[in-house]
């Protein structure tokens, strides 16, 4: 999800929403977007808040067992017999799919945080090359080591990769949802700013890249960038895969952010990758998360 999509470039929101009526009328769909931009102008603004106090949540415990099918919450989707199977019981580590702590939890337009202010305790600034400032320059400590090892192998491939927007606070989210809601009305608010809880960038497991040009920076020609094709193609080998992928918005809410990257571990992704599948929701089971409930 972008961070601030208009201060990184000043056409990104007009042609983004462009991209996205041209979906919708081609497919007849209700556009959706997890890009979250600032407030609307006519809504003042704050500079990025410092992060919040972080609240200490506990440490996934490893297990060799296949995880249960956990049970749906209010409004999911229930997975079918149909459905795209769960990791495989051979990945050497399993872990909660609803603990904010944990590399697979599913956030989405049915899953919310809990706790809804959830802070990692161990936010911390990647030695990786930034645009991003305050709070959105951080990510959680094993995202944040992941993203320096994938960003140095990208250089050594002549691929120059930026940190673009990385942990956002439960404050923030909520100063900008509610300046959307305050111009827009809700309903047109939840198609292009995360509920507060609801963002993957709270988790600080996922963050945004540009490249070192800034070219086509959130915006859908990114996906033919330098960075954003790299990421794509070897993303798995750190742990990362682009979580908004192209075509998949009505199982993931969200239209294509090809810098959205999120991680989950070096085994999953790579799990991921080899069997063809696209969603954190088919891969983990959960069922699609179109709208909110």
């Amino acid at each position: 999800m972008c961070y601030d999509c208009d201060a990184a470039s000043g056409t990104a929101g007009t042609t983004r929403r462009s991209f996205a009526r041209f979906l919708a009328v081609g497919a007849g769909l209700t556009v959706l977007t997890a890009c979250t931009p600032e407030a609307p102008q006519a809504v003042p603004s704050s500079s990025a808040p410092v992060p919040a106090s972080p609240v200490p949540s506990p440490t996934p415990v490893p297990s060799t067992a296949a995880p249960a099918p956990e049970a749906a919450t209010v409004g999911e989707t229930p997975p079918s017999a149909t459905a795209a199977p769960s990791p495989s019981a051979a990945l050497p580590r399993q872990f909660s799919l609803t603990d904010p702590a944990s590399p697979w939890v599913v956030v989405n337009k049915h899953r919310p945080l809990v706790p809804a202010a959830y802070a990692p305790a161990d936010l911390a600034g990647p030695a990786v090359r930034t645009s991003a400032t305050g709070e959105s320059a951080l990510l959680n400590s094993t995202t944040a080591a992941a993203a320096e090892a994938m960003f140095a192998a990208a250089a050594r491939d002549g691929v120059v990769m930026v940190l673009a927007s990385g942990y956002r606070s439960y404050a923030t989210q909520v100063t900008t949802y509610n300046g959307y809601v305050a111009s827009r009305g809700q309903a047109d608010a939840d198609t292009a700013s995360a509920r507060p809880g609801y963002s993957e960038h709270q988790t600080g497991w996922s963050f945004d890249i540009a490249d070192g040009g800034g070219a086509c920076a959130f915006q859908p020609c990114f996906a033919d960038q330098p960075a954003a094709v790299w990421a794509k193609a070897n993303g798995h080998r750190f742990g990362f895969v682009v979580r908004y992928p192209w075509m998949f918005h009505e199982i993931t809410g969200y239209y294509y952010e090809p810098w959205h990257l999120r991680y989950i571990g070096v085994e999953a992704a790579t799990d991921m990758v080899n069997r063809g599948i696209n969603t954190l929701e088919e891969y983990f089971g959960v069922g699609a998360a179109p709208g909110y409930p």
